[in-house]
């Protein structure tokens, strides 16, 4: 216990300057780049008076290590700033938005690890196969198909020729949110509502978003979940139990997939990152009011605090995630401890 505890702490700390480096760049890039908030408030014909009197303002005309000092402070002081578009505090749309953006990766990675993980393990069980090969050839192209291209095509077959599903948005036009929302987890709250018939729509609308990101992702953990299988399936004791005449189908999915999924548990948290970074563009495509479709907004206004504010967001998730899985992984083999 003692070990994990001290491996848990040695996780955080190593965290923190990585926050902070993260950060560190976002700051400056947002400033090297060409464009400012006033130029996309007032237009860049406005008059030169006008222009400085609102930097000075929003205190764009300080030094960059004043203002990099100033937003260190802030966020010691745990105050993401003020938006420079809007009159609002910047954690007030982060905290609108974010439920829907965990919502979609949440689900998202489900699909993933139902899509990715069985077919990886039956890949591996039907080695040098047809079916091998098909699924296989299924998780190279999945991977490599842009995650946008892929919600395209979902749109266009399901919600287009098909007419099944809905193409946009987290709600249909009969469903309002004010009468259920508590958490902004829409199904959690249908759930405690007791509302199935908006349960249901909200279901139906999360179905497209999230199965895109569960099938481009899916491929990477086929490939990976089939390789780990291969090895497993060589062991002594996977021999042993086939000897002793346990059916296949529980030597594979009983024995062999446990022992296998430890190094696939590692990289659910890493792609944890991949899905967030995916569900920006998922969100565009699907006009999902998420924090991705909020990052892009805030991009084209060069709205700085909140987009500074939408990566720590984004960073403190993928680090917590990351710690969570590392030290699942350190219960599961104390040897990672040492």
């Amino acid at each position: 216990m003692k070990n994990l505890l001290r491996y848990a702490l040695t996780r955080i700390l190593l965290t923190i300057p990585m926050l902070w480096v993260l950060l560190t760049l976002v700051f400056v890039v947002l400033r090297v780049m060409p464009g400012d908030p006033v130029s996309a408030m007032i237009g860049g014909h406005a008059p030169e008076r006008v222009i400085e009197e609102q930097k000075e303002k929003l205190g764009l005309n300080r030094p960059i290590l004043v203002q990099y000092f100033a937003y260190l402070g802030d966020l010691a002081r745990l105050d993401l700033g003020n938006s420079m578009i809007y009159n609002q505090k910047v954690s007030q749309p982060l905290l609108e938005k974010l439920p829907a953006t965990l919502e979609l990766t949440i689900v998202g990675m489900g699909f993933t690890m139902l899509i990715g993980i069985p077919l990886g393990a039956y890949a591996a069980s039907r080695r040098r196969t047809g079916r091998d090969f098909g699924i296989r050839l299924f998780g190279n192209v999945a991977y490599c198909i842009p995650v946008f291209w892929m919600g395209l095509m979902l749109q266009l077959v399901f919600g287009i020729w098909l007419n099944l599903l809905p193409i946009a948005g987290r709600t249909g036009p009969r469903v309002y949110a004010s009468e259920f929302q508590k958490t902004g987890f829409y199904l959690l709250d249908t759930l405690i509502a007791g509302q199935w018939a908006s349960f249901g729509d909200v279901a139906v609308h999360l179905l497209l978003p999230s199965l895109t990101l569960g099938i481009v992702l899916s491929g990477i953990f086929i490939r990976l979940t089939r390789a780990n299988m291969l090895d497993t399936l060589k062991a002594d004791y996977v021999l042993a139990a086939r000897a002793r005449g346990i059916p296949e189908r529980r030597v594979v999915y009983g024995h062999a997939l446990k022992n296998a999924f430890i190094p696939v548990l590692t990289m659910l948290g890493l792609q944890f990152a991949a899905l967030l970074a995916g569900a920006i563009l998922t969100e565009t495509t699907f006009s999902w009011p998420g924090m991705g479709r909020l990052l892009v907004e805030r991009i084209y206004l060069r709205d700085y605090p909140t987009i500074q504010g939408v990566i720590v967001m984004f960073a403190f998730f993928v680090s917590i995630v990351s710690l969570i899985v590392d030290l699942i992984y350190a219960v599961i083999d104390p040897r990672v401890r040492y």
